[in-house]
């Protein structure tokens, strides 16, 4: 500190302010006759001023946070407080919607299908690693009075089967699959058939409906819906939309291929029919 005072910055420094004090002393005795002198006064000082100012509101707001950081730090933790309960009264807010689209559903079901019993809502809580058909867990088992071969639907129709249960959650295999194999038709054109799953067809999420008389008007867009005979599941229950129709290899009969009505892959949530008039035989497992 003692060199800077004897160097020659300092003497320019001070130099200058004594020139600049000299000049403001002499517009203060001519009583600012002199405006010239006046306005080189101001052009010189006007950026000090703007540069002491911001220095000033700098050092204040320094100041300020040094002197009550310990209250901010109380008032983020808790801003911070109030935003994660928020967050988790949301987060109960946007369950119990779910859960509550959920219930209405099953009771819409209900409603419309008065001859079936249904599970309470299933979540899917798990998939099948490596399976192209889509078999999924749900958290329903044994002990909410679900057994296997049980049909699985949602509200837009059928997804499938149970075929593995446990005491708290089950197993489903999708429409996907070629383990389920049951007789539909078609709602436009009255057409019977067999749905099958076909491995070639699971990982673009489409399978088969099969033995389709060969003089059949069937086309891409038609509903085919769950026949019902066998007794594996109720009459009615929409399986898909086709696709696309073709010979079979021996030209007798012709297949279609049949988009699911909800691609098992989106699935969140679904309903187990636990039992319906008509109940019979078990699908082979």
């Amino acid at each position: 500190m003692k060199d800077f005072f004897k160097s020659v910055r300092f003497k320019i420094i001070a130099g200058l302010l004594a020139v600049l004090l000299g000049i403001m002393v002499y517009s203060a005795v001519s009583g600012g006759s002199d405006s010239l002198i006046s306005s080189a006064v101001g052009a010189v000082l006007s950026p000090v001023q703007k540069l002491s100012q911001i220095i000033y509101v700098k050092v204040t707001e320094t100041m300020d946070m040094l002197a009550n950081a310990s209250d901010y730090y109380k008032e983020n933790q808790k801003l911070k407080r109030e935003v994660s309960e928020l967050e988790n009264r949301m987060a109960d807010y946007l369950n119990t919607v779910e859960e509550n689209e959920r219930l209405r559903e099953m009771l819409e079901l209900k409603e419309k299908n008065k001859d079936i019993s249904l599970s309470e809502p299933c979540s899917v809580i798990g998939r099948t690693a490596n399976d192209i058909t889509g078999s999924f867990f749900i958290d329903k088992g044994s002990a909410d009075g679900i057994s296997v071969d049980d049909p699985v639907i949602t509200p837009s129709g059928l997804v499938g089967f149970v075929f593995e249960t446990q005491l708290t959650y089950s197993k489903v295999r999708t429409v996907l699959s070629p383990k389920i194999s049951l007789g539909v038709f078609c709602a436009e054109t009255g057409d019977t058939g067999i749905l099958e799953g076909n491995y070639s067809l699971a990982s673009d999420e489409l399978f088969t409906m099969k033995f389709i008389n060969s003089e059949s008007q069937i086309k891409p867009g038609n509903l085919i819906i769950t026949s019902g005979y066998s007794g594996i599941v109720p009459k009615g229950l929409l399986a898909g939309t086709v696709e696309g129709v073709y010979p079979d290899e021996s030209g007798l009969s012709l297949t279609a291929v049949v988009r699911p009505v909800v691609p098992p892959s989106s699935l969140k949530s679904v309903f187990v029919i636990t039992d319906f008039t008509g109940k019979g035989e078990k699908l082979e497992n």
